[in-house]
């Protein structure tokens, strides 16, 4: 598993890389005297270099445990996992990337970003670290997650972290959870053991016993209730068979319930009628989508790389919305077959039409005005081993998609600007497996992944903010 991810990054490091250079002028009028300035757009991409560098492959810099500084700063990374805590704190765990020591491996390391400073909370600063796994249920100073990449994470209510699975440095998949609070890491479920079998029970109903199986880049969301909610990846079944997935789980009050989907993997999609739920509808088994949740509480699905409808696999670029109180799925919009083009449109301007393209590994934010927001991921296919990254920023918002910034073709290099200052011109280069966060006043920030820097590609470690 592991090997076939790092494959992919492998055979895209050798596409040919190609700078978008790409500028805006605008004009206004008015009657008498000189025309005014033309009025901002709705949406004015002012991109942000706040932190990190514009070189790959940087090692972390990782200052005292436990003390914040100007100078540190997480190693490049990508298929970390990340939260923001009700204080608006940023949270940063593991991946695969450079360690203090300029060493690419597996990371266990957790980090805060607050008040502009990074600070190193838990774990090592060393890669390839073991887990400590301490007694099942038991808060320990010295408990940690082990070294690990594409973890499902979650906040809770009471502003703890909550991590599941990933794929280990030394112990192959896992399904074990997690939860940080108060500065200790607690296992709280699931196995120490690798590549275990999930526990299904009976769908729709939570038991002690139940339990996903191992897995890594699969999907999670926290609903207003404070559930915890986990939907595919790459992993286990219930046959103890290794593939991709599609089911659906909701954690509450201590127990799993598996909820929807198949409990065996490689399932092709049920799509039914666009825009109609019914109980017969599920996404394909998939891996690497982005999801968010609405003001409603439904459950939002975009993309990946799994099975369409026919059963074939490759990139979606499929919509789905999950109503949690109905239990129904429903495809919203985007392909029911894989592979298929973005249709951009006119930058700005929000069309039924629009649509971006299929890929996986892209990230996603929802603002203030609950509006989704969508960055980066990658068009590799592995069956034909081409494709690329995306730079491209695309916003939905009242059914409808709108194409914001960056590029409509893929491979473009970061234009970083001066670090702090926001401009028309600056981008995030193209990349995925990057992760994301919201801050209070509705800004989206972006960290990591692997993709191009200014010039060329690797890992990444540039943190940037984006003020819509």
């Amino acid at each position: 598993m592991k090997d076939e991810m790092k494959s992919h990054v492998i055979i895209l490091a050798v596409v040919i890389m190609t700078v978008l250079f790409s500028g805006a002028c605008g004009s206004g009028g008015g009657s008498g005297g000189a025309p005014p300035p033309p009025p901002p757009p709705p949406d004015a991409n002012e991109w942000t270099w706040m932190n990190g560098a514009s070189a790959f492959n940087q090692p972390g810099t990782y200052g005292s445990q436990g003390t914040a500084g100007t100078a540190n700063v997480p190693g490049a990374r990508e298929l970390a996992v990340s939260w923001t805590d009700a204080s608006g704190n940023f949270w940063l765990f593991g991946g695969n990337g450079y360690d203090s020591t300029g060493n690419g491996g597996d990371l266990d390391d957790l980090w805060k970003y607050s008040a502009g400073e990074w600070t190193w909370m838990s774990g090592s600063n060393t890669r390839n670290q073991p887990a400590t796994y301490g007694t099942l249920g038991v808060a320990a100073s010295n408990n940690v997650p082990g070294a690990r990449w594409g973890v499902a994470g979650w906040i809770d209510a009471s502003g703890g972290l909550w991590l599941l699975g990933g794929a280990s440095y030394d112990n192959g998949l896992l399904n074990d959870l997690w939860n940080y609070n108060a500065g200790e890491w607690t296992w709280v479920g699931g196995s120490n053991m690798g590549n275990q079998s999930g526990v299904y029970g009976t769908q729709g109903t939570a038991g002690s016993d139940n339990i996903p199986g191992a897995r890594y880049t699969a999907v999670s969301w926290t609903d207003a209730s404070g559930n915890l909610w986990l939907f595919a990846g790459n992993g286990y079944d219930s046959t103890g068979n290794n593939g991709t997935l599609n089911d659906l789980w909701k954690y509450s009050a201590g127990e799993w319930a598996w909820m929807s989907g198949s409990n065996v993997v490689d399932n092709q999609g049920i799509y039914g009628t666009q825009g109609m739920a019914a109980a017969s509808n599920v996404p394909g088994a998939r891996n690497s989508s982005v999801g968010w949740i609405d003001a409603s509480g439904n459950l939002w699905l975009f993309g990946g790389l799994g099975y369409d409808s026919t059963g074939a696999e490759g990139n979606l670029n499929d919509l789905w919305k999950y109503s949690v109180i109905a239990g129904e799925w429903t495809w919203v919009g985007g392909s029911n077959v894989g592979g298929h083009s973005g249709t951009y449109g006119t930058q700005g301007t929000a069309s039924p039409n629009n649509v971006p393209g299929a890929r996986y590994g892209a990230v996603g934010w929802t603002d203030a005005s609950g509006n989704f927001w969508l960055f980066g991921g990658t068009s590799y296919n592995p069956n034909t081993a081409t494709g690329g990254w995306f730079n491209d920023l695309w916003k939905y918002s009242a059914g409808e998609w709108t194409w914001v910034g960056g590029s409509n073709v893929t491979n473009q290099a970061g234009i970083y600007g001066n670090e702090g200052t926001a401009a028309a011109g600056n981008i995030p280069g193209a990349r995925f497996a990057s992760v994301s966060w919201t801050d209070t006043s509705g800004n989206l920030w972006l960290f990591g992944g692997y993709g191009v820097d200014s010039t060329a590609e690797g890992y990444l470690n540039d943190l940037w903010k984006y003020e819509p």
